[in-house]
């Protein structure tokens, strides 16, 4: 696993099979552009006191938003968490132009991708985000290691905080459904001892990744340092 899939998985679970899904993702098709997808971008950090979402190009016509979720939600819950944006942030814009894509199965290929001749998808710097607002692609494959860089500093959004957002946003009156949501370990994950009973997979995905020797050393870090808000003090363990 190379530094970049390490960070999708780490965001977005990609890469195993979940009931539910991590990944929820915004587009934003032209003519509209950044312009209108930067509100979304600013007011969900600053009204609804939400991670940053990762900002891509799509490599045909549209400029995306990606948000993490720690934990993950039914379809359905997603969907109405995208609705919610829309309304709020998006509501004069027609809803031709937008794409709510909260299935797992129906999202688009992660950047970085091929879409055509001299044309990728990729994850892109919010100060260069409006460079790419009428052609968004780059013309050639982006960087590897530059685009798990600009991952690693992003978080998910913990499920009490998805959880207040969708109730801010109007779309949620209760706690989001969540059980029997876990994720299936992928058969392609590193070997591993199982976690305690009812610890998320993805944590247990990172523990086996820290422990693992033969892991590069630059990995084992960042699944330390992705383990650490979950850590329980010391004097609660007791």
């Amino acid at each position: 696993m190379n530094p970049l899939q390490f960070e999708l998985y780490r965001l977005y679970g990609l890469g195993t099979s979940s009931a539910g899904t991590r990944a929820l993702v915004l587009e934003l098709t032209q003519p509209a552009g950044w312009t209108q997808l930067s509100a979304v971008w600013k007011g969900v950090q600053s009204d609804l006191d939400l991670p940053s979402p990762a900002i891509a190009v799509s490599g045909d016509d549209a400029l995306q938003l990606w948000f993490s979720l720690a934990s993950p939600v039914a379809p359905d819950v997603g969907e109405r968490f995208l609705h919610g944006l829309h309304a709020r942030y998006l509501s004069e814009l027609s809803a031709t132009l937008l794409r709510l894509l909260a299935d797992a199965s129906g999202l688009p290929p992660a950047p970085p991708v091929q879409a055509g001749p001299d044309r990728w998808s990729a994850f892109v710097a919010p100060d260069l985000a409006a460079v790419f607002a009428d052609t968004p692609w780059l013309d050639v494959a982006p960087n590897s290691d530059g685009q798990a860089a600009l991952l690693r500093a992003l978080e998910p959004m913990r499920p009490a905080v998805f959880d207040a957002a969708c109730r801010q946003l109007g779309v949620l009156d209760q706690e989001a459904p969540r059980a029997n949501l876990a994720p299936t370990p992928s058969p392609g994950m590193p070997p591993g001892g199982h976690g305690p009973a009812g610890e998320p997979d993805a944590m247990r995905f990172l523990k086996r990744v820290m422990n693992d020797v033969t892991a590069p050393l630059t990995l084992r870090i960042e699944a330390a340092k992705a383990l650490l808000p979950y850590a329980e003090p010391r004097e609660a363990r007791r």
